[in-house]
This record gives C-alpha cells, sequence and structure tokens, in this order.
C-alpha cells in the first residue's frame, strides 16, 4: 500500500489531465484535482486491493468531473470566457498548435452527453480496455460498448464539421 505522498505524486499529472478531457472547465482543474486527492487521502486507509491503485484514482476522477459538470449546469455560466490570444515565439509554435488541438477536442467532447463522453476519454484517451471502462463507470460490457459506438459517430461528425469549415 503506498503512502499518500507517493499516491500523490504518481498521479498528480494522471487526475488533471483525466478531469480536464471528462468535462472539467480549465478554471476548475486544480479546485476539482484537490478534491480528488481529499477523497483519496480520506479512503486511502479502506482502500482494498480489488482493482489496480489506477483504476480507484480514475473513479473517483470519473465522480468528481461528474459533480463539476453538475455544479456548472446549475450555475449556468460559462466560466471559459475568451481569452486573449497569447503570442509565441517561433520556436513555441507546435507547443500553440498542440494547445490549439486540445482545446478543439474539449470543444468536440463537450458536446458528448455525459455517459458517452466518459467512455470515450477513458478507451480512447487513457488507453483503457471496454473491460475496465465498464468496471470504472459501473455499467455492463455492452452498454459500455454501445456507448464507445454513439461518442465515435458524433466525434467523427464534429470533426468533419470542423474540417469542413
Amino acid at each position: 500500500m503506498p503512502t499518500f505522498d507517493q499516491l500523490f505524486h504518481e498521479n498528480i499529472h494522471y487526475v488533471g489531465r483525466t478531469l480536464r478531457y471528462l468535462g472539467v472547465a480549465e478554471a476548475s482543474v486544480e479546485d476539482a484535482c484537490q478534491e480528488v486527492f481529499v477523497i483519496l487521502h480520506r479512503r486511502l486507509k479502506d482502500y482494498q486491493e480489488v482493482g489496480t491503485l489506477r483504476a480507484w484514482v480514475r473513479q473517483v476522477c470519473v465522480l468528481v468531473a461528474h459533480n463539476q459538470r453538475r455544479t456548472v449546469r446549475r450555475r449556468r455560466e460559462d466560466v471559459r470566457g475568451d481569452l486573449p490570444e497569447p503570442s509565441a515565439l517561433p520556436e513555441q509554435q507546435r507547443d500553440v498548435e498542440l494547445g490549439q488541438l486540445r482545446e478543439r477536442l474539449r470543444a468536440v467532447l463537450d458536446e458528448l452527453p455525459a455517459q458517452q463522453r466518459d467512455v470515450f476519454v477513458l478507451f480512447e484517451i487513457e488507453g483503457l480496455t471496454m473491460v475496465e471502462v465498464a468496471a470504472t463507470l459501473s455499467c455492463p460490457l455492452q452498454t459500455a460498448y454501445s456507448r464507445l459506438h454513439s461518442a465515435r459517430a458524433r466525434v467523427r461528425a464534429q470533426v468533419q464539421e470542423i474540417v469542413g469549415q
């Protein structure tokens, strides 16, 4: 059993990335990360090695992301105001382009229903197997496959719409 410090240092980047792709607004990612680690800290002594530690962290991320999205829907405010275009030196162009692609991906993911988004992110971005996805989301395996199929179709349509512009 790892200490909390080990758990934190081994998973901090993973937690932030996962929360972003699960739909937590950039302005709320730090708070959501803190919430994830508070839950992990509080429950670490009760953790039973049923699955992998990473799977447990992932389940907490999904829970926190759902709560964050629900809170944002109730508030009905857009916390992603338009930011000024950052200036970039020539050698930073690649980083800027990657950032823009990530923002486009997040915009496409924002259009997906929450259940489809969760399956898509965990399978396509995080690289979990469908068995792990179904276990993480506590849904039947065939339901996870169905959600993935629907999410892929929606993402494909959104990407074609963006490319066609």
